[in-house]
């Protein structure tokens, strides 16, 4: 399909830069005030953080009549809640609650070690606080049947028949990938739904303005600082006369993990670009409704997709229920373009196996753990934002990994760690007659290390254990990953001076009216490359992923300096401005 003013090639184009860059009004909704029917269920965890319970809300919030049709259940909105064994159950009690964002291909579950680390933090210094993730409404399309039945089984097999050979789990047989016009309302939910359904909740949470900026502080991870960032500048009913709906009065400071609290669009370089004149952004604005018509949700043909999103799943699945099983995922999945380009895309070792298929991925033997580290290590994963240091492989050789990017071109300055920090490093043998293991976070440089495993990484580059990698993408009720990103979010960043923003964009100065907590990763992408106005700290050895997923305890036998920092801006938000 041509696009009115853009060609098949520019479109490609668009879609591609916003992926690369990843970081990520009043809607006639429920009635400013409305109360909203609110339901809380707790689950059990096997984490070994102990005095902290989680819980998932949700929130009756239908939809506007301008999203078009879309399932019921999609007109509730939903987050996961952390507090501590020790303090009140009524939140309105807590001392502090820390509202996040997700990045792009984010779901709430992904918050799981960095919100349980940061309340047990708090709990320790005397202090009760929360921490809350919301999750955006994209994923009322996902279907937990199979991780959950295959979690309470411990078989991975069940999963892999539900999602992959048309078994069924729980009385149920999968439905399929949505598409077509079952993704189609999702053209209608943007920036300003994503932006009024946080309002909602917190509005929810704590009717008195008063105590929302007293006791909110707000902010995300990747993506989600720059939807903080338009939050912290929105006026939610148009009305620069009413300034009790200002954004920047719902909370009392902002917290952005490896990302910037920004209104505008992300940006892949430390290289500030000016605001598109709002003469030429209006003129854009029908071109990029025209993209997000063709496009309702951010997918490729292989990489990422929604069937790609739940390969980690099922990756994760199987390192939870058996992690020193071997070729659990490997050998269920399915022989098709999708799978097959992926797995090049992500696993080759040079150019010429990614062309070639030579030798295959799929003849390589390795334990389920092992499977699910090559998909996200730093030392193998090649997209910087889907990277966390979580250890190394071990049990027979490995060689440098040059593909897609060779380590020359990927420490260019224009690059901006885009492909990480860390050096790459793949299999060398692909045969029967080698097993690859995986050696967690702490056990990196033992004595089961490979010989040349020091070429590669060192403890002291290592924060994440796989172990509670793979229990936080299958415990939460809700995603670690999002399978159905709306494209309307990503092209409505881009458009901060497009009259459909810029009639809500109305207080520039709101991010500055707060203070800022910025943790940056040593490793992590370029989105938060600038140290802006508040306190700045660098996470070292940490990745993009890990500022979300590090360990409590570190190689050095320091706490998670994340969490740390988090527990202490929760205690006292002033601490950010000294």
């Amino acid at each position: 399909m041509k696009l009115p003013g853009m060609s098949s090639g520019r479109v490609r184009a668009a879609v591609f830069a916003v992926v690369a860059i990843i970081a990520v009004v009043p809607s006639a909704g429920q009635a400013a005030g409305a109360p909203a029917a609110r339901s809380e269920t707790t689950w059990s965890s096997t984490t070994p953080i102990a005095g902290v319970i989680g819980s998932v809300v949700r929130i009756a919030a239908p939809l506007p009549p301008s999203a078009g049709p879309h399932p019921a259940k999609c007109d509730t909105i939903s987050y996961l809640r952390w507090r501590s064994a020790t303090g009140p159950s009524d939140h309105r009690k807590a001392d502090r609650i820390l509202v996040a964002q997700p990045g792009v291909f984010e779901g709430a579950g992904a918050f799981d070690s960095v919100a349980r680390n940061t309340v047990a933090a708090a709990a320790a210094r005397g202090s009760s606080i929360e921490f809350w993730a919301l999750d955006r409404r994209s994923n009322c399309l996902d279907d937990h049947t199979g991780i959950a039945a295959a979690i309470g089984a411990r078989d991975y097999r069940v999963a892999s028949d539900y999602y992959l050979h048309g078994g069924q789990a729980d009385g149920r047989r999968f439905g399929g990938y949505a598409d077509g016009a079952d993704t189609a309302w999702l053209k209608n939910v943007g920036l300003e739904q994503t932006l009024r359904d946080q309002y909602t909740v917190l509005r929810e949470a704590f009717p008195d303005p008063r105590q929302r900026r007293a006791k909110v502080l707000c902010g995300g991870h990747s993506l989600g600082g720059f939807l903080t960032g338009y939050f912290a500048e929105w006026d939610f009913d148009g009305n620069r006369r009413t300034t009790e709906d200002a954004g920047y009065r719902q909370c009392g400071g902002w917290f952005a993990l490896d990302t910037a609290i920004k209104a505008g669009p992300p940006n892949p370089t430390s290289v500030q670009l000016p605001d598109v004149p709002p003469p030429l952004a209006a003129l854009g604005e029908p071109i990029f409704s025209a993209v997000d018509t063709a496009l309702p949700v951010l997918r490729l043909p292989a990489v990422i997709n929604p069937e790609t999103v739940n390969l980690l799943s099922l990756a994760a699945t199987a390192a939870q229920v058996d992690p020193d099983g071997v070729n659990s995922v490997v050998d269920s999945l399915p022989v098709n373009t999708n799978i097959t380009l992926t797995l090049r895309a992500l696993l080759s070792k040079d150019a010429a196996m990614a062309a070639t298929g030579s030798p295959d991925i799929r003849a390589l033997r390795a334990t389920n753990t092992a499977v699910l580290g090559s998909l996200l290590d730093d030392n193998s994963q090649p997209l910087g934002f889907l990277q966390a240091s979580v250890g190394f492989p071990t049990g027979s050789p490995v060689g440098p990994k040059s593909f897609p990017v060779p380590d020359a071109l990927r420490r260019l300055p224009l690059v901006d760690g885009q492909f990480g920090d860390a050096r790459k490093a793949a299999p060398t043998f692909y045969d029967a007659a080698h097993l690859y293991r995986w050696l967690d976070y702490d056990e990196v440089g033992g004595t089961r290390s490979l010989p040349n495993e020091s070429q590669f990484t060192t403890r002291a580059g290592e924060v994440t254990s796989i172990r509670e990698l793979a229990r936080s993408f299958v415990e939460p009720p809700l995603d670690f990953t999002e399978a159905y990103f709306p494209s309307r979010i990503a092209l409505d960043l881009a458009q901060s001076t497009a009259p459909s923003i810029a009639r809500h964009l109305l207080y520039r100065n709101g991010i500055g009216e707060n203070p800022i907590l910025t943790i940056k990763a040593s490793g992590g992408v370029a989105l938060s490359g600038q140290r802006g106005a508040g306190r700045f700290v660098v996470a070292p050895g940490y990745n993009h992923l890990d500022v979300l997923t590090a360990a409590q305890t570190q190689n050095n036998g320091r706490p998670e300096i994340v969490s740390s920092e988090l527990a202490r801006f929760a205690i006292d938000p002033g601490s950010a401005r000294r």
